[in-house]
Parts: structure tokens; C-alpha cells; sequence
């Protein structure tokens, strides 16, 4: 689904958005890779949207009464129109929106009124306070069918303060397969102009979902994550609203994520070992516990993860070797294929919990010059979820866990940018925690800048972001009088502008317009390799780690042995993992690595 026709189609002939009745909209959260604002209040607030999940289409407006408003007639029938399977399909509408059903009556719609959803029908209308049909629905959508649907949850949730809107609010059972959720926030309402294109989906929505809740389940009982296995991770970049870590090191590298999506939950580590160490139990036991939400449903493990079932078995935990099948509520896998992504996404957007785990180094040291982010099989499942795994390694170690009363401070790239745009909005001197987090920000706008744009609107919409940071700041002249401190907002600033100039995303003339922005015409950039601390002790300290480093590497190596419980694939894969760590052929010449063959 290209994002900008539907929208086309959409908005065609529709000449402002007028909602100045007496009803209150609440503000929609986006998240995935198919979902896409239509109405974005001046306020970043979308009040409708749009989707596709399977073969069909839903389209959500925050309030019913906009339903049957006569302002809106000509977008309900666009919307009608672009949901509709086939030319003359019957539109089932709900008997409560009677006002709906004269608009697209009037427009020679063929309309059913109907007190509930029936499979015939090829769009439904309805509002979002009864989710009794909401399998019937989901699956309605998935097989090619368009919903339409209209409501607003701040109502519902001062009636229901014990639960969650986002994942409790009957509308959301049904929209949140695609990507779309009812809040409590009030939206601001007026007239507003129609966008000439697909509007930016907004940074950060305030959906108020505390993660405190998620990390006391996932941690519950754990006194410090333990990573130090056969194996070398990855690190992950979480840049999902409701993705969040649950693993960070001291340069705020994650090595363990969760994420809510649609009606299920994910869970991912950056290697698979890390899904079988006893060191870990604790910690798999919760996240086996959270991604069943709590409820008792029978756990698929892949074959290739035969270790994490005997682990679980020991545990009295009932589970069962085996694929993704439609009965299992938990499937277990690793990220090494990407043969089932579409069936893993719709598994978990139906309530399934996702438990994954694999590294993208060794991936990306095969496959020199391939984007990452992109082709890297985990991420053709993962990047929808909100969390990316990154190819290149990360420390083992032993790192202290983090406490859930303190997870609005944790590192969050999103989170971290909507701060430090913030300070630049306001022309503040940035304050802690946003100055720890700078170094790793700038990164991770390098890194978010990789996922590809046809992916979906919201990478469209942090490009975009990213791109109006650096033309409303400009880039920094750096030289002798302006020298540029390493942990400083002009690091992220040129950080961001060298990786928009470099990408195929941006357009020429943006990137033009980001080349004549004022700075130093030319600049000799000199670096004169002081340290604060005495040179030699540094130089002796790191040829001393470095040294270290590889005899543990080259001690793993060692002490790799054949078990048939493993299988000669996965003997051979972890030896080729193994030697390329102790070896390092990107950093030793062929005579060097032999003789450290010869040596061993």
C-alpha cells in the first residue's frame, strides 16, 4: 500500500476539516508499518487515520459523531470508497449511526443497516465500544475486508481507571492489528486545512503507558543480567513508542527489548544463547510469564532453540518442539530467517508473544555492504515491532538491571530526541539526562536513517523530524575558535546532517537546501590526540584489554566441543562465530592469523 495515494484518494475533494461540533475527539497513537495519519491537528495530534492489515483496509476517526457529520460527507464517502473490496460491495452500517447511513445512501451507496457485523458485508461502519465481534472482525479485515470505524476513549477510561486503554478499550481490540489506538487524551478540535500530503506522524504521543508494570513482570526476582555466554551479542536499537528496554549497558547499548504490537508482545535478545543460559532463568521464566499475558496457552519452541525447551522442561514448564502453528500462544525462535516474517507479525498482532533471539555481526560480516537494517533477516521481522538489531558487537558483561520506578529516564530514542528537540525549540542549555544520552543519540539517528522509507509512513515521519532539526538549527561551523566538544548538541546536529546528505531518502532539492545552509565554507579539521590522562598508562591499559580480550576468545574457541544434541550445523555456525571473534580478520593480515594458528 503506497501511504501517499490512499491519502490522495482520501482527502480528494475534500476542502477543509471542520470539526467544531460540541464532541470531544481523543488523540490516536501510530505505531507499525502500514498505518498513516489523514488528520493532524496544529497541535501533532491525529485525529484520523489509516491502515491495512492482511488484504483489507480500516480507516479510524476519534469520535463517532464525526461518523454521521455532514461536514465530513465527502471524506465518509471517499473512505467508504477506498475501504470497498469491489465496486458495488454492500456497506454494512451499524443502526446507531443512522445519520451515516442517509450520506452514503444519498451518494448511491448500497447500504444494509445492521445491528451487528455480517461476513457478507464488504465494508462495515461502526463505533468502537463493543468489541463482542472482535475476532470475527480481525479476520473480516485479513481476508480483504474495509472497516470504518469511530470513537474516543478518554470516556471509557475515567470509568476504567484499573486498565489500560491502550489494550483494553474495545475499539483498540479490533485497530491495533494495524496499528492504530484510541488514548484518553482529549484532541483539540476546530477547522483545520487539508494537507497537500500525507502528514508526519508525530514524535512522541503522551499515550500514558507506564512501562514500570512491564519491567516489574520481566524482572521480577532478577539481581543482575548476566551475558557473559559462548557467544558475542549484537546491540539493539528500540525506536518504537511502545517498544522498551529491558537491558542497558554503561554507553546505553541495549542488549534485551520488549515491545507491545497489537494485541501481543515481543521480547528479543541479541543472541541465542542468551535464551538458554542458566544464568538467565529467572529472566526467561518472567518472559515466558509476560508474553502469555499472564494466561495459560500452549508454547511453540523451534527446533533450532532445542536448548531453551530442555531449560523450560527442567523448569516444569509445558511447552513442545515445534513450528508456528495458528494454537500456539508463545512461539520461540531465533532471527536468522525471515521465511515466516509475515506470519510472525500477524501471530503476534492477534495476541501471540514473540520470544527471539540472535546477533546481526557475523550477518553483516558475510554480507559486506548490505544495509543491516534492511536485509538483515531478524530485522524483516523486528523493524515493524519497533526494535532493530544493529551489526556490530557489544561487551559481555554482567549488567545491573533496571528499575522500573526509574524507566522514564532509561535511554529511549525517542524519548531522547523529543528531549533534545525540545532544549533547541526553547533555546535551553541541555540538561541531564539528555546530555548523557547525546553520543549514543547521534548514533542511533545515523542508524534510524538506514531503514528504508518504502518500509512505511513512520520512517517517512523521523526523517522527516530529523531533517527539520538540522534546516531550523543549522549545522555548526566547526574550526579552531569553534572547536566541537564530543558529548555536545553539535555532534548530534552534524552527526544527523552528514547522515541525511548521505541517504537516498531525502529528496535532491532537501539536500541541496542542506548543503547551502550557512556554515564555514571550508574547515581543516585538526585533532591533536591529547588526553587528560597520562598517554603511556592509557596505551599500556588498552594493549593490555585488547590482549585479554582475544586469549578469551581464543579460550571459547578452545573449548568448543561437538554435542549431537546440537547438531553439526550449529557446531559448525558457532565455530565459524567463535574463530572470526578470536581471529579478527578485519584487523589482522593472513600472515598474522597464522601465525595464531600455528601458535594454538
Amino acid at each position: 500500500m503506497d501511504p501517499s495515494a490512499a491519502y490522495d484518494l482520501l482527502a480528494d475533494g475534500v476542502q477543509d476539516w471542520d470539526l467544531t461540533s460540541d464532541s470531544v475527539p481523543c488523540e490516536l497513537l501510530l505505531i507499525g508499518e502500514t498505518a498513516f495519519p489523514v488528520l493532524v491537528n496544529p497541535q501533532g495530534q491525529v485525529l484520523i487515520a489509516a491502515s491495512q492489515y492482511g488484504k483489507g483496509r480500516m480507516v479510524v476517526v476519534s469520535h463517532e459523531s464525526y461518523l454521521g457529520s455532514p461536514k465530513m460527507a465527502r471524506f465518509l464517502c471517499n473512505a467508504v470508497d477506498w475501504l470497498s473490496p469491489s465496486p458495488g460491495a454492500v456497506v454494512g452500517v451499524q443502526k446507531s449511526l443512522s445519520s451515516l447511513l442517509s450520506i452514503l445512501s444519498s451518494s448511491g451507496t448500497r447500504v444494509q443497516p445492521s445491528e451487528e457485523f455480517i461476513a457478507s458485508f464488504g465494508v462495515y461502519c461502526m463505533d468502537a465500544y463493543d468489541a463482542a465481534q472482535g475476532k470475527e472482525l480481525i479476520q473480516f479485515v485479513k481476508r480483504g475486508g474495509g472497516l470504518l470505524i469511530g470513537g474516543q476513549a478518554w470516556h471509557w477510561a475515567s470509568g476504567h481507571r484499573a486498565e489500560r486503554v491502550l489494550f483494553d478499550f474495545p475499539g483498540n481490540h479490533v485497530t491495533s492489528v494495524a496499528g492504530v489506538y484510541f488514548t484518553d487524551i482529549y484532541g483539540e478540535t476546530g477547522i483545520f486545512s487539508v494537507s497537500d500530503k500525507v502528514p508526519a506522524i508525530p514524535l512522541i504521543t503522551p499515550h500514558e503507558l507506564d512501562f514500570s508494570g512491564d519491567l516489574n513482570l520481566l524482572l521480577r526476582g532478577v539481581s543482575e543480567l548476566d551475558i557473559v555466554t559462548d557467544g558475542v551479542p549484537s546491540h539493539l536499537l528500540v525506536h518504537g513508542t511502545l517498544a522498551f528496554p529491558l537491558g542497558l549497558d554503561g554507553a546505553y547499548q541495549c542488549f534485551l527489548a520488549a515491545s507491545h504490537y497489537g494485541r501481543g508482545r515481543v521480547v528479543v535478545a541479541t543472541h541465542e544463547s542468551h535464551l538458554s543460559t542458566p544464568k538467565l532463568t529467572d529472566f526467561i521464566l518472567n518472559a515466558i510469564h509476560w508474553l502469555g499475558a499472564e494466561k495459560k496457552g500452549r508454547i511453540g519452541i523451534n527446533p533450532n532453540l532445542k536448548n531453551l525447551h530442555d531449560l523450560l522442561t527442567q523448569r516444569q514448564v509445558v511447552c513442545e518442539i515445534s513450528e508456528l502453528t495458528d494454537n500456539l500462544s508463545i512461539y520461540c525462535c531465533q532471527s536468522y530467517s525471515d521465511n515466516e516474517a509475515e506470519k510472525i507479525h500477524e501471530f503476534v498482532a492477534e495476541g501471540g508473544g514473540l520470544l527471539i533471539g540472535g546477533q546481526a555481526w557475523w550477518w553483516a560480516s558475510e554480507n559486506e555492504g548490505q544495509n543491516v537494517l534492511a536485509e538483515y533477516p531478524g530485522n524483516k521481522i523486528l523493524n515493524g515491532f519497533g526494535i532493530s538489531i544493529l551489526g556490530e558487537t557489544m561487551e559481555e558483561g554482567k549488567y545491573p538491571v533496571l528499575r522500573p520506578e526509574g524507566q522514564r529516564r532509561h535511554y529511549h530514542f525517542r524519548r531522547a530526541l523529543a528531549q533534545f528537540q525540545q532544549h533547541l525549540d526553547k533555546k535551553k542549555k541541555l540538561q541531564l539526562p539528555v546530555t548523557g544520552w547525546l553520543q549514543k543519540l547521534s548514533q542511533d539517528c545515523a542508524k534510524v536513517l538506514e531503514i528504508p522509507v518504502k518500509n512505511g509512513h513512520i520512517y517517512a515521519s523521523l526523517y522527516h523530524i530529523l531533517y527539520t532539526i538540522v534546516q531550523c538549527n543549522g549545522i555548526p561551523p566547526v574550526s579552531e575558535e569553534h572547536p566541537v566538544k564530543g558529548n555536545s548538541k553539535e555532534v548530534v546536529l552534524l552527526h544527523v546532517a552528514t547522515a541525511l546528505c548521505q541517504t537516498s531518502i531525502i529528496s535532491d532539492t532537501a539536500r541541496l537546501a542542506l548543503c547551502e545552509l550557512p556554515t564555514v565554507p571550508s574547515t581543516t579539521v585538526e585533532i591533536n590526540c591529547t588526553n587528560t590522562v597520562d598517554s603511556s598508562n592509557e596505551r599500556e591499559a588498552t594493549l593490555q584489554q585488547y590482549s585479554i580480550s582475544m586469549e578469551k576468545h581464543c579460550r571459547h574457541f578452545r573449548q568448543c566441543c561437538y554435542q549431537e544434541a546440537e547438531g553439526p550445523q550449529e557446531v559448525y555456525s558457532r565455530l565459524c562465530e567463535l574463530s572470526h571473534l578470536w581471529l579478527q580478520p578485519d584487523l589482522h593480515r593472513k600472515e598474522q592469523i597464522i601465525e595464531l594458528l600455528v601458535l594454538e
